[in-house]
């Protein structure tokens, strides 16, 4: 057992309002410079929908993530290396910017130099050519259209569903996602990266692009399943969300987390087992969910701990995982769910599914609002349908969502038979009132300090490894060092 220590995060869409603010305040933070006009490091899309870029989700298309060959080997989608090379300068698996869509700008001049008694247009133009053009398409053209036949039809996720799922008007719904870079524990971008620009972070598990090493050859564009890779068209190099590391290494949350008007967003230390991961990876479809969890270590085990000093994770790292929002969601509640776990790349970004109005559903069944057994047995009957959310969260396992939206409809039912007086409903197995409380305040009422537990970089370590990789070659134990090895990164 390796025990390393990686920064996550949880989001409780059951709190989303699909405002946008994190994605306006994280593209004036990181993507407002020329040539990533079209990148949008943090978007919200509307599920069901095709999402951004359109169909991301498809990769029977993309061929983006992790299969399992024949052997039952971890083996990129997108192919071996010569598959890839031979791809280099024409790849129909990479999305084009009409996948994306054409920034557009406006011809203000003739707003402005109209002469009187006019009446000016200002026609849009591509911010690309120059050029008029019909806008068609952005990063959210389908907000709150979720349940239309013109898009939610294209929904990828409806495929394996058939018609499980109906998109007839009376039967519409709608939630909102938002997305960014998951930071894997598996990452399909750095295994494709044929310069190395690509790389995972030792000290927090944050993925991030080496622009110096980037040569532009989009590979890791084509191998992320969530198409969180971005070519800034100007530059030629790979962009991607940095999770905001400067501010996490001060111990300050993301742009997208801190600024969110729902506090949708929770950040945490997760210490998992390094020599695990390949075997999570490979699980049967069934597993994957659990397969994850069981890469992630218990904090508070006495084991763990000493294990993890062991392998140079730090006293205050160690605390912080043992405080962890995250842990409490997704192990210790487990009602937080990972994106997609069927790509295999094991996110470190996860979810907690949004839970319809139930009590009116439950009201419309003829059931009684008031019976928490009324109240759960309409769980598998909301408009929100179950089975949708298992093909997003679960790998299609309906049963595991269901008891995540069990708990959540459990902390209502509970909370107001404490709040009012009333008898003690029953519960779900397994299910105490204290974790009930425990969930409810973490998502109902949780403080700032509680929805964000992040420790300080340690500047000490990033010194020693910036004097030896970067300084002066004389000042090596060995002698100087060659110009590869000075260049190159700490492992």
């Amino acid at each position: 057992m390796r025990v390393m220590a990686a920064m996550a995060m949880v989001l409780n869409l059951d709190k989303c309002i699909g405002c946008s603010t994190c994605s306006v305040t994280c593209k004036q933070t990181w993507t407002n410079r020329d040539g990533t006009d079209y990148v949008w490091f943090n978007n919200v899309e509307t599920k069901p929908g095709v999402g951004y870029p359109g169909g991301w989700e498809d990769q029977a298309q993309w061929r983006g993530g992790w299969e399992l060959d024949g052997s039952g080997r971890l083996r990129l989608r997108s192919g071996n290396r010569l598959r890839r090379l031979v791809r280099i300068f024409a790849n129909p698996e990479m999305p084009s910017i009409d996948d994306y869509y054409e920034p557009a700008t406006y011809d203000y001049d003739a707003l402005l130099s109209a002469p009187a008694g006019t009446q000016p247009v200002a026609r849009p133009l591509s911010a690309h050519t120059g050029q008029p053009m019909e806008i068609s398409g952005g990063p959210n053209w389908d907000d709150d259209l979720g349940g239309s036949q013109q898009y939610a039809a294209a929904d990828p996720n409806f495929r394996e569903l058939g018609s499980a799922v109906r998109l007839e008007f009376e039967n519409t719904f709608m939630f909102h996602l938002p997305r960014l870079c998951e930071h894997c524990l598996n990452p399909a971008c750095v295994a494709a990266c044929p310069s190395g620009a690509m790389y995972k972070r030792e000290s927090d598990g944050i993925v991030l692009v080496d622009e110096n090493r980037c040569r532009g050859w989009r590979m890791c564009v084509s191998a992320c399943p969530y198409k969180k890779v971005f070519l800034n068209r100007l530059s030629g190099k790979a962009e991607k969300c940095t999770f905001c590391f400067p501010r996490i290494e001060e111990g300050t949350p993301t742009v997208c987390s801190e600024t969110c008007v729902g506090r949708i967003r929770y950040i945490g230390v997760m210490l998992y087992d390094l020599d695990a991961v390949e075997d999570a990876a490979k699980a049967d479809r069934a597993n994957l969910v659990e397969a994850q969890r069981a890469v992630f270590l218990d904090p508070f085990d006495p084991a763990v701990v000493a294990q993890a000093e062991a392998d140079g994770v730090a006293r205050d790292w160690i605390k912080s995982a043992q405080a962890s929002p995250v842990w409490a969601l997704a192990m210790k509640h487990k009602v937080a769910l990972p994106l997609h776990p069927e790509f295999r790349t094991l996110p470190m970004v996860w979810y907690i599914p949004p839970l319809s109005p139930l009590l009116g559903a439950t009201t419309a069944m003829g059931g009684n609002a008031e019976d928490p057994d009324d109240v759960f047995h309409t769980i598998s009957s909301l408009r929100v349908p179950v089975d949708y959310l298992a093909q997003l969260f679960t790998a299609g396992d309906s049963a595991m969502v269901e008891q995540v939206l069990g708990k959540l409809a459990a902390i209502r039912t509970h909370m107001r038979a404490v709040t009012t007086g009333a008898d003690e409903p029953s519960l779900p197995e397994g299910v105490s009132g204290s974790d009930l409380e425990e969930l409810y305040q973490l998502l109902g009422v949780a403080k700032f300090s509680s929805r964000f537990v992040i420790p300080k970089g340690h500047r000490e370590e990033t010194a020693e490894v910036a004097s030896w990789v970067s300084g002066c070659p004389l000042e090596t134990p060995d002698g100087p060092l060659t110009r590869s090895e000075r260049g190159r990164k700490l492992p």
